[in-house]
């Protein structure tokens, strides 16, 4: 029987784990077409399972709706995605998200989310920021239960809104603590 060292044993996860990150979102795409169609296809996933975001969109004054964020982690952790910024409907930037970790944790996960900008000095902090970070004016909605998001969507006196969703793997948990956006040119 062959014996795997701690070693060899860490480096092939975190080479596999890498790897997995790469899947699926959007790196090595061929721009923004590609963004575009997924972003497109998000919004619509969003507004068919949870109707009451279309609601949280309207009062917004843009969106940045990021269709796949790959997080994995083995003790050190990363994840990425890419997506759009819409104002009014519209495209008007791509942007990515970065993330990295380091702690106890071990797995992989996908999710989706979409910031909501609810005031206009909020969509433009984040506009002119040359690298934007997820901080204590964003406020999040929550799941309760499969197919029902709570938001107090007329109360909510939050700068930014976020909207975690389609959450798949093997990571407890998706929060965008630490995560930075950075306008990009696909």
């Amino acid at each position: 029987m062959t014996q795997i060292s701690r070693r060899t044993f860490t480096l092939s996860a975190l080479a596999g784990m890498s790897v997995t990150a790469a899947c699926g979102n959007g790196i090595g795409s061929p721009g923004s077409a590609v963004i575009d169609n997924r972003v497109e296809a998000t919004v619509s996933y969003l507004y068919n399972t949870y109707p009451n975001t279309r609601d949280l969109a309207d009062k917004s004054v843009g969106q940045l709706i990021m269709p796949l964020i790959t997080e994995a982690g083995f003790g050190f952790g990363g994840g990425y995605g890419r997506g759009a910024l819409r104002v009014n409907g519209v495209t008007v930037d791509y942007y990515s998200a970065t993330k990295g970790s380091f702690g106890l944790q071990i797995g992989a996960q996908q999710f989706a989310h979409v910031l909501f900008f609810m005031t206009d000095d909020a969509l433009q902090r984040f506009r002119r920021s040359s690298g934007w970070a997820a901080g204590a004016d964003v406020e999040y909605v929550i799941n309760d239960q499969a197919d029902n998001l709570r938001a107090e969507t007329t109360t909510s006196t939050s700068p930014v809104v976020a909207v975690i969703f389609g959450q798949a793997g093997l990571m407890v948990g998706a929060t965008l603590e630490g995560v930075k956006y950075t306008r990009i040119i696909p």
